[in-house]
């Protein structure tokens, strides 16, 4: 393994069955090496044991998470699994055999957030906003910063009421129903609950001034956003993308740029590490800051 790794910079644990066991890191990755061997080959007995680990000897208790893919552990940690999907007429039931294992270190990064607040924050308004960004390269972090930063009042602007649909628990971590990420104090959060659903949950019992999702996709997602947006309150969203031309290739995102709908869309690019901000564009495409 190599010396010079920086474990706070490590953000996944790859474990598959008869393979390297590899870590993920900001910069790269590399395989686990033991003494004298060339390289350490994860057994089934090693995915038993970290299963076992992480969900507290109690496997069963995290069986409708599995059937979902993940488990999410204290800390706002997520490990994903995948192996042989046991389905029921046509619907997941469940996992056997898991030959793969991921652990997704969570990390947060206060202050992530600073270079862009103004261009989305100000006394008196709040753009809605669509962070685009290709996988790892940090929008998950960023927008959790974004919403702690609008929750508790950023310089000298009034903390809003933020309402977070988790669906996949990596906004807030929340484990047993506690989030393990600072989102601010003025935040509520929907764990594990379906975008679609909960954007309009939070909108008709919680009065949210901010609604914030991570990762909008499928078209029952775009039709809450209406809803938000009809009803007065405003949006941070993330999006897979290497660009803003990119997501316009997909009918929804094209639309709602039409309309303009998003005044500001922040986009995150690859580089020496995550989070690197390439640049903000206004509600035209035209750009308000760029690295």
């Amino acid at each position: 393994m190599d010396a010079k790794l920086n474990y706070d910079k490590l953000y996944e644990i790859r474990l598959r069955v008869g393979r390297p066991l590899f870590l993920t890191y900001d910069g790269g990755e590399c395989f686990l090496k033991r003494p004298g061997q060339e390289q350490y080959l994860v057994t089934r007995e090693d995915l038993k044991e970290t299963l076992e680990y992480v969900t507290g000897y109690s496997l069963y208790a995290y069986e409708d998470e599995i059937r979902q893919g993940y488990i999410s552990v204290q800390g706002g940690h997520r490990v994903g699994v995948t192996g042989k999907v046991i389905l029921d007429r046509g619907r997941i039931m469940g996992m056997k055999y898991i030959s793969c294992i991921n652990v997704r270190l969570a990390h947060e990064v206060q202050g992530c957030a600073d270079s862009i607040m103004s261009y989305i924050r100000t006394q008196n308004w709040v753009a809605n906003t669509l962070i685009i960004s290709p996988p790892r390269c940090g929008k998950t972090t960023l927008l959790r910063d974004i919403i702690r930063q609008l929750s508790n009042g950023w310089a000298d602007t009034q903390g809003l009421t933020v309402g977070v649909v988790d669906e996949r628990s990596e906004l807030a971590g929340c484990y047993q129903g506690i989030p393990q990420n600072d989102l601010g104090m003025r935040t509520d959060v929907l764990d594990c609950c379906p975008k679609s659903e909960g954007m309009q949950m939070l909108v008709r019992s919680m009065s949210p001034d901010v609604v914030a999702v991570d990762e909008l996709g499928c078209e029952e997602d775009f039709k809450a956003v209406e809803t938000v947006i009809h009803c007065g309150c405003k949006l941070i969203a993330t999006a897979h993308g290497e660009s803003l031309e990119d997501i316009l290739d997909q009918p929804f995102f094209y639309r709602l740029m039409s309309e303009k709908i998003f005044e500001r869309y922040i986009i995150l690019g690859k580089n020496d590490q995550a989070g690197y901000l390439e640049g903000v564009l206004d509600e035209n495409g035209r750009i308000c800051l760029k690295q």
